[in-house]
């Protein structure tokens, strides 16, 4: 089970993180790989290190925000491998802070790098995973703020976008299934990565964390990877519009 040779896995927000850490651990289940990011130098290095798992890996520099870029990266993505057999939208960020004194500017950088960027990767590649006709995996990193909100920090519009990645999960499990596709959702909870390291710590946050997530501690390295895996493989194939939280129980309390 769970084993990718001959499958092409595309992984946006690739040259760090999550998205790094995915890019791996399909390597190890023998996943050809295709890297979108806007750091390139950060792709290639991460390539040559998979590619000596005897992988075939693909870098490319993406403004998952642009049409244009995208969409430039889904055809080469074509012309190299032909074909595309998982799609994770994990790129992502956000400007924090409350509802009363957000700017439209945070707003609408929370919301275009976080969702708008979904939905454009998901056309683009998923007109991909259609034309091929042997169907394909959706998966969408969205988040346990897209599901509750919290008393930790104001980051309204990042609830917000994830929310609406919940959502939209659910509305193109609903439209792709008759072509074999499926889409599903991946929630992760508090994992450090570049983009939270600087929140999660410090003392306060730390000392909110154990207070309400169950398991009592962030999430580790690769364990998010399971899910992931799962969700890619063909044996989950009767699974579509699922919302996956990896969370230590936070949305459970």
């Amino acid at each position: 089970m769970f084993d990718f040779t001959d499958h092409v896995v595309v992984i946006t927000g690739a040259s760090s993180g999550l998205g790094a850490q995915m890019a791996r651990g399909f390597a190890e289940q023998h996943a050809d790989l295709v890297l979108l990011a806007r750091r390139l130098e950060r792709l290639e290095s991460l390539a040559k290190e998979l590619e000596e798992k005897g992988v075939k890996v693909l870098p490319l520099k993406c403004d998952v925000t642009n049409t244009e870029s995208v969409n430039e990266c889904a055809k080469k993505t074509k012309e190299v491998f032909g074909k595309v057999d998982v799609l994770i939208n994990c790129a992502g960020s956000a400007k924090n802070a409350g509802v009363l004194n957000m700017t439209d500017e945070e707003w609408d950088f929370t919301m275009d790098t976080d969702l708008k960027s979904v939905f454009l990767v998901t056309r683009a590649f998923g007109n991909i995973m259609k034309e091929g006709g042997h169907g394909g995996r959706i998966i969408n990193i969205a988040s346990m703020y897209g599901l509750v909100g919290n008393t930790a920090m104001d980051t309204v519009a990042y609830h917000s976008s994830k929310g609406g990645v919940v959502n939209f999960t659910r509305a193109v499990a609903a439209e792709l299934a008759k072509y074999g596709i499926t889409c599903n959702a991946i929630c992760p909870g508090y994992f450090e990565t570049e983009l939270t390291h600087d929140t999660l710590v410090t003392p306060e946050f730390t000392a909110y964390m154990k207070a309400t997530v169950p398991l009592g501690r962030y999430g580790k390295e690769g364990e998010l990877n399971a899910g992931a895996l799962f969700l890619a493989s063909d044996e989950a194939s009767y699974v579509t519009g699922v919302i996956l939280p990896i969370d230590g129980g936070y949305t459970a309390v």
